[in-house]
């Protein structure tokens, strides 16, 4: 019960969210998922890791392809998200922790501004 109320607060979230909160919880699903991957991948759970990673992969291109052309920025970043993609695959091929924290470490470093871009247009 208390599972079913979670998961309805969850897609009442998503669906009232402006397009700049979108974008944070993106972000904060891409984290969470290299989290749960390096976990895996510690523990040696080889398909949860692959699980896991992929997730982080899919975010990661969702926030690459919904990037503004006309932003100044956009293309650079597409380039990162690029790098990111490439880490994040290469990680899971390997099972190589390093790279899919390091990937983590741009993600970390992008939400953290975002959400300064977002209190600054508040």
């Amino acid at each position: 019960m208390l599972a079913n109320q979670y998961q309805k607060y969850q897609q009442n979230s998503v669906l009232t969210a402006s397009p700049a909160e979108l974008t944070l919880m993106l972000y904060n699903g891409a984290i969470k998922f290299c989290n749960l991957a390096i976990e895996a991948i510690e523990n040696n759970q080889v398909q949860q890791a692959h699980n896991y990673s992929l997730k982080a992969q899919q975010i990661i291109l969702e926030l690459k392809v919904t990037l503004d052309p006309n932003f100044s920025e956009a293309q650079s970043m597409n380039s990162l998200y690029d790098y990111i993609m490439d880490l994040l695959a290469k990680g899971n091929m390997k099972k190589d922790k390093e790279m899919i924290l390091e990937a983590k470490g741009f993600i970390v470093e992008f939400r953290d501004l975002w959400h300064q871009i977002m209190k600054k247009g508040r």
